[in-house]
């Protein structure tokens, strides 16, 4: 990579453009489909000028039928395309869930792997825009609980690109979701091709005495929160799951060895989330729960439909000051070198 394409920087949407942009150029099976993502670039515009240039064959607008249009998509990744679809909002997958996770999911086993799947379903997800109840949930446990789907949550312009890269490549389903909020964010990304490996976690930074697992919009807020506390340098370990699904236990496991100490952080609702699974994979592993100094701590979302007025919406999902008070919480149990480890 040269100098000057490791320092440039674009958005968070940028990042998904180009990476569909040069694999479309370098795969002629790639190709895009979706509601409105022709001259109206999709619902967030991430797509736009991609129609312009490469045309409706390549950019194919769908009528409003995500189980029709989810179809087909399968049809075309089982015959050698490489399609990629995109949903309006990630609630919208509950109207295709038969061809995802009953179809797509499970195809490659039921036919003894003698086919594949190379299907790359993106979507903006959770709240955060005033979208309301229907159109502004954090869902992605839903398909990290089914056999054959991989998930992945983009948290940096860097990673949206080297991710999205990696989706297109994998003979899996791979579903991305896209937190609407950081669409406009921005960050280093080079111009090549690279892919980020699905299913690494990456240590955002390095600590002693707490691990914070979180992913998607939660990673800068969370860095915005060690911001405010000065107390919290060198001691907090942030880790960036990035892929929920297949998780990577390793880093977790041996980061929580060393800080002894778990707080996950998502925006989605904290029964039966992600950081329920977490969880679950340090305490089932008999080295890392003998690390563990003080229970596992989560910082979710509310069991709530998220609601449309811009103080509850808010409410409903964590903010900075509950991530500093959990931060607190685990820190203040720090004090005594001999404390007593859980047994």
């Amino acid at each position: 990579m040269s100098s000057t394409s490791i320092q440039r920087t674009c958005s968070y949407a940028e990042a998904i453009r180009e990476a569909l942009r040069q694999e479309m150029l370098l795969d002629e099976r790639v190709f895009l489909l979706g509601e409105d993502i022709g001259l109206y670039g999709g619902s967030f515009h991430v797509l736009e000028g991609l129609f312009e240039e490469f045309g409706p064959e390549r950019i194919v607008e769908t009528p409003i039928s995500e189980a029709g249009f989810t179809g087909v998509a399968i049809g075309a990744a089982l015959t050698g395309s490489r399609p990629v679809v995109e949903f309006m909002f990630s609630d919208f997958l509950a109207v295709a869930m038969d061809q995802i996770v009953n179809q797509a999911a499970k195809y490659r086993f039921m036919f003894g792997s003698t086919c594949s799947i190379p299907l790359v379903i993106r979507t903006p997800s959770g709240c955060g825009t005033g979208a309301a109840s229907q159109h502004s949930q954090s869902i992605e446990s839903w398909f990290c609980h089914v056999p054959g789907l991989k998930v992945v949550v983009p948290s940096t312009p860097y990673d949206a690109k080297g991710l999205m890269t990696a989706a297109i490549h994998d003979p899996n389903p791979v579903l991305v979701f896209e937190q609407k909020k950081l669409y406009s964010s921005r960050g280093i990304v080079p111009e090549e091709v690279y892919e980020i490996p699905i299913g690494r976690a990456a240590i955002r930074i390095e600590g002693s005495d707490v691990t914070v697992a979180t992913y998607g919009r939660m990673v800068p807020m969370v860095m915005e929160a060690l911001m405010q506390r000065s107390c919290f340098s060198r001691r907090v370990e942030v880790i960036d799951l990035r892929t929920l699904a297949p998780l990577d236990h390793t880093t977790l496991w041996k980061s929580v060895r060393k800080t002894g100490r778990l707080m996950i952080v998502h925006e989605a609702v904290k029964n039966g989330g992600v950081g329920a699974e977490v969880s679950a994979a340090v305490c089932e592993d008999p080295q890392t729960f003998k690390a563990l100094k003080a229970p596992v701590l989560r910082i979710c979302g509310k069991k709530t439909p998220i609601p449309f007025a811009p103080d509850m919406e808010a409410a409903a999902v964590p903010c900075i000051l509950d991530i500093v008070k959990g931060l607190e919480k685990l820190l203040s149990r720090c004090c005594h070198k001999n404390q007593n480890r859980l047994d």
